[in-house]
C-alpha cells in the first residue's frame, strides 16, 4: 500500500532543519511505498536556497504567503491554501518543520481532518536566553498545538525530555529521530588540511579554530568573540574561522575590528552544504558557542572530520561530545572557560590527534540519512497501524 506523506516548512533556506527535511524527503519518496510532498515558502532572502537547481522526485509546492515573521493577512492566505491543499489531495501523513509551518499546517491538516499529523522538534522556540514573557508566550503556544499532534519526532533525547516536562504532550507522543546527513559521503569529500586551506584561503602555518553557522543571533559568534582576546594573547598563532553567512556579519566585523582581532578571524563566508567537508577539512578545532539548538548537525559532522570539539554543555551536545574523550563540554556563557579549554587544545596537537574522532564510527550510522529515513519508516508504519487497529490517537511507545 502506497502511502502519501505531504512535509511542510517555512523556508528552504541553507540550514540544519532544512536539510534535514529535504533528506527526509527525498530519503522517503526513494521508498515505493511513500508518495511524498514538500511544501513550503518561497526563499527570497540572502541566506541560500536549498531548492536552487534541484530536480526533484517528489512532488514541491510553494504556499503563497508562507513566510517566517508574523504577518496576519499572508497567515490567513497561507492557511487556506494548505487546508484546501490538504482536503483535495487528502494525505495519509502530514509531517511539520518550523514553528510557522508547524501552528497553520497541523491545524490546516486537523480542520482537514488528516488521519495523521506529526512534528519534528529541531529544537524549542522556547530557551532561558530571552524574556521570561516571551519564553512564557512561546511554551503556551506549543501547549497549545498539543490537541493538533499525534506525535513529536525530537533531534535530540534533550530536546524530546525537556518538551515532555514542559507539557508539550505526554512522553508516549514523543520519539527520538537524529538529524541524519550523508555521513560516508561526508568522510569521503574530506581533503587534506593543506589543500582545503588554499580552497579557503586560510593559513597553512595557523592553528585554526572553525565555527561553523549563520551569522545570527544566539548561534554563538559573540561568544566565541568574547572567548578569542584571552585564547589569542596566550596562542597567537591561534586563528578562528567563520563558515557562514547573514545579517549579524556587519556587527561581528565591527567586533573583531574594535578588538584587534582582525589577524584572528577570518570571515570565509557561506558554502554550499557539498562544500562542507572542505571546510571541516581545514580545522584543527570546532568551537560551537550556539545558545539554542536541537542538537548541531556541525558537532557529528566535526567528529566525523576527526576534529575535536569544544562547546557548551546544553540542548544534544552531550550526546555527541563526551568530555575529555573526543572535545570539551563547557558550561553555557563560560566564555573563560570556553578559552581556556580552546586554549589546552591549541598548545597540544598531541592532544587535538587523540581526541579527534573519538566515536566516529557510532556517528557514521547513528546520523545517517539511512538511519533516519528508517527510523521515520518505523514510526509512521507504527502510528498508522495503532491508529488502523485502534481507532485511537495514533500514540506511539517513545523510540
Amino acid at each position: 500500500m502506497t502511502r502519501s506523506v505531504a512535509h511542510v516548512i517555512t523556508r528552504m533556506i541553507v540550514g540544519g532543519a532544512q536539510e534535514n527535511t529535504l533528506s527526509s524527503v527525498q530519503g522517503l519518496s526513494a521508498m515505493s511505498k511513500y508518495d511524498v510532498s514538500l511544501l513550503t515558502g518561497a526563499e527570497t532572502g540572502s541566506e541560500g536556497d536549498l531548492l536552487t537547481g534541484l530536480q526533484p522526485r517528489f512532488e514541491l509546492k510553494y504556499v503563497p504567503g508562507m513566510v517566517r515573521s508574523i504577518r496576519p493577512v499572508s497567515d490567513a492566505r497561507a492557511f487556506r491554501w494548505l487546508h484546501g491543499y490538504f482536503k483535495t489531495n487528502a494525505p495519509d501523513i502530514v509531517h511539520t518543520h518550523s514553528s510557522k509551518a508547524g501552528v497553520l499546517g497541523r491545524v490546516a491538516a486537523r480542520t482537514a481532518h488528516i488521519p495523521l499529523i506529526v512534528h519534528t522538534l529541531h529544537s524549542l522556540v522556547f530557551h532561558d536566553y530571552q524574556p521570561a514573557y516571551v519564553r512564557m508566550t512561546y511554551r503556551q503556544v506549543k501547549r497549545a498545538m498539543v490537541p493538533f499532534t499525534d506525535h513529536y519526532v525530537s533531534v535530540s533525547d534533550d530536546i524530546r525530555e525537556r518538551a515532555v516536562a514542559a507539557g508539550i504532550g505526554k512522553p508516549e507522543q514523543h520519539s527520538t529521530v537524529r538529524s541524519g546527513f550523508g555521513t560516508v559521503a561526508f568522510e569521503s569529500a574530506l581533503v587534506p588540511q593543506a589543500e582545503a586551506r588554499s580552497q579557503l584561503g586560510l593559513s597553512r602555518d595557523r592553528v585554526i579554530i572553525g565555527v561553523v553557522g549563520r551569522l545570527f543571533p544566539l548561534k554563538g559568534h559573540e561568544e566565541i568573540l568574547d572567548a578569542a582576546p584571552d585564547l589569542v594573547r596566550h596562542h597567537p598563532d591561534a586563528q578562528f574561522a567563520f563558515v557562514g553567512s547573514g545579517p549579524l556579519e556587519p556587527k561581528l566585523r565591527e567586533i573583531v575590528d574594535e578588538r584587534g582581532l582582525s589577524d584572528h578571524v577570518a570571515f570565509v563566508g557561506r558554502l554550499p552544504p557539498e562544500a562542507m567537508p572542505v571546510a571541516f577539512s581545514a580545522f584543527d578545532i570546532l568551537a560551537h558557542a550556539s545558545l539554542r539548538e536541537g542538537l548541531a548537525r556541525v558537532i557529528p559532522q566535526g567528529v566525523l572530520a576527526r576534529v575535536p570539539v569544544v562547546c557548551y554543555d546544553l540542548d544534544g551536545s552531550r550526546e555527541v561530545v563526551e568530555d575529555g574523550i573526543n572535545g570539551f563540554l563547557v558550561p553555557p556563557r563560560d566564555t573563560a572557560g570556553m578559552a581556556d579549554r580552546l586554549g589546552v587544545l591549541v598548545a597540544d596537537e598531541q592532544r587535538r590527534t587523540k581526541l579527534g574522532g573519538q566515536g566516529a564510527d557510532r556517528i557514521r550510522h547513528e546520523f545517517s540519512v539511512e538511519e533516519m529515513v528508517r527510523r521515520l519508516d518505523e514510526l509512521y508504519e507504527r502510528l498508522l497501524d495503532a491508529r488502523a487497529g485502534t481507532g485511537g490517537s495514533g500514540k506511539a511507545p517513545v523510540a
